[in-house]
């Protein structure tokens, strides 16, 4: 490269020679002074990728853990609805037995109830029929009687006079 005399700085056309140059040192300062920054920038890059994925580690078995403990407390839920279910079936038989137990028990108690009224009832027609009877049967022997005592007498003064012994004894 010759330089002409009364010119010391100037423009080199030659592209070649001047891209070359250029793209040199522009590499050069850029390893220099880029790589501490590069290498930098790719360390912290590759630490918050890091930290990234450990969190989404410790996340996942957090997840993983409360889906356990979820999955535990969803089994010990159905196992309680289960029981709770059972005891309930347990206890709807229970009560319908021991209703269906009362009903039979108030039926019986109804029937009994309905041959003593039945009883009461047949006995008190039987006392009306009795007194009834009596009574017809009294009316038609005083009548007979009186109808005698008319006719006699003596048989009439007989009768008073054995009443009078009879209540004067009493």
């Amino acid at each position: 490269m010759n330089i002409p005399l009364g010119q010391e700085f100037g423009i080199n056309t030659n592209l070649l020679e001047t891209n070359i140059i250029n793209l040199a040192v522009v590499v050069g300062v850029l390893i220099y002074f880029g790589s501490d920054i590069l290498n930098s920038l790719l360390l912290a890059r590759k630490e918050n990728i890091l930290k990234s994925i450990r969190d989404a580690e410790s996340k996942q078995l957090e997840a993983a853990t409360a889906l356990e403990t979820a999955r535990n407390q969803l089994s010990v839920a159905e196992e309680k609805a289960n029981q709770i279910r059972q005891d309930s079936k347990k206890l709807l038989q229970g009560r319908l037995e021991v209703l269906s137990q009362s009903v039979l028990d108030d039926i019986e108690r109804l029937k009994a109830s309905q041959q003593i009224t039945i009883q009461l009832e047949q006995d008190k027609v039987v006392r009306e029929l009795c007194l009834q009877t009596s009574a017809l049967a009294l009316s038609k022997a005083v009548s007979k009687v009186q109808k005698q005592l008319s006719r006699n007498d003596f048989l009439q003064r007989r009768i008073i006079d054995q009443n009078v012994s009879v209540l004067s004894k009493l």
